[in-house]
């Protein structure tokens, strides 16, 4: 492992490809351009029978440079650091900032790697490589490049599964401080337990352990392992986060569908107001209860009032009767046996 540093002053920690990895894939890329070397000059020997002598020997320098220099610079630049070779071993070529590899660090790396493979046998690149601290060769040091090893080793399930002794201490545990970096770590400290010396294992353990104790809380029990403890807390933590998404997606109910109508409304049609009288029609009969009132016997004469008729005698209005007592009000039941009043 090694650390990169990024634009951003980051650190980056990344897996730097080992020398048998870079010399597998190297075999495989020699092996299909030695093969499209062969390849291309038979069929352009076979079309070219006929030209001038000084024509084909050109033809086979530039196809010479093409498949030697071309393969590894054009296959570099178009899949992001990755040739044939370093495709299947899952290796790449990155900057040393951890950035993709451009055109000019796979030009760079490209002529390069015609002197030190092809010309002298891959020595300077051995050598290069063993001294090198990220085992870079003479092409990644003019570059400015690194490869470095996509496929990790063969990592181990986390054991998060909650001690038993630990479960009831850790229901009570305060989570909401800690840092996801710190959990991180230590995630990753139990995924690697197991390839870890036994003193590492209580070091390094004791060391994130008492980095996660100052955002947790309350304390762990007395005699409790760190590696216990990492995995009380980070169970926990898992067990919270499930919980809320489960709540989460329990609170999203789909809206229900809207009921039809039991009588859909006929076309052209206006139902009429609630508070509006129909009118009657212009040819509609009187109703069968009204009857003709008879003329009066005195018509009102012009410019004259008729008489208003007289105003019944009103009943003079006796005492009002007196209000009844008041009841008393009924007792309000008293507090429960759980210290809660019911209301009155």
């Amino acid at each position: 492992m090694s650390d990169v540093v990024t634009g951003e002053a980051v650190v980056v920690e990344v897996r730097v490809a080992q020398l048998p990895s870079r010399a597998a894939a190297l075999l495989i890329d020699i092996a299909v351009q030695l093969a499209t070397l062969f390849g291309a000059s038979f069929v352009v020997g076979a079309l070219v029978f006929t030209a001038d002598e000084a024509l084909t020997t050109m033809i086979y320098i530039a196809l010479t440079v093409l498949v030697l220099v071309g393969y590894p610079v054009i296959f570099e630049t178009l899949s992001r650091g990755r040739s044939l070779g370093k495709l299947a071993l899952g290796l790449r070529v990155v900057s040393d900032d951890g950035s993709p590899e451009r055109f000019r660090q796979a030009l760079f790396r490209g002529l390069a790697g015609v002197l030190e493979f092809w010309t002298l046998s891959g020595a300077p690149a051995l050598i290069s490589s063993l001294i090198s601290e990220k085992g870079k060769r003479l092409g990644d040091i003019f570059a400015g490049t690194i490869v470095i090893s996509e496929r990790g080793p063969r990592q181990y399930g986390p054991p998060l599964e909650m001690p038993p002794q630990l479960a009831a201490w850790a229901a009570t545990l305060e989570l909401s401080r800690l840092p996801e970096g710190i959990a991180a770590t230590a995630r990753q400290y139990l995924t690697r337990w197991h390839d870890l010396s036994p003193v590492v294992q209580h070091e390094m353990g004791s060391r994130i352990a008492t980095e996660m104790s100052a955002f947790v809380s309350p304390p762990p029990p007395p005699g409790v392992p760190p590696f216990a403890y990492l995995t009380a807390v980070l169970a926990e933590r898992r067990r919270r986060d499930h919980a809320r998404l489960a709540l989460q997606a329990g609170t999203r109910q789909p809206p229900a569908p809207a009921m039809p109508m039991p009588y859909p409304p006929q076309p052209h049609r206006q139902a009429p107001h609630p508070y509006q009288q129909p009118q009657p029609s212009h040819r509609q009969a009187p109703p069968p209860y009204q009857q003709p009132q008879p003329p009066h016997p005195y018509p009102p004469q012009p410019h004259q009032r008729a008489p208003h008729p007289p105003r019944p005698q009103q009943p003079i209005p006796g005492p009002m009767p007196a209000p009844p007592a008041p009841q008393p009000p009924a007792t309000a039941p008293g507090p429960t046996s759980g210290g809660f009043v019911p209301p009155a």
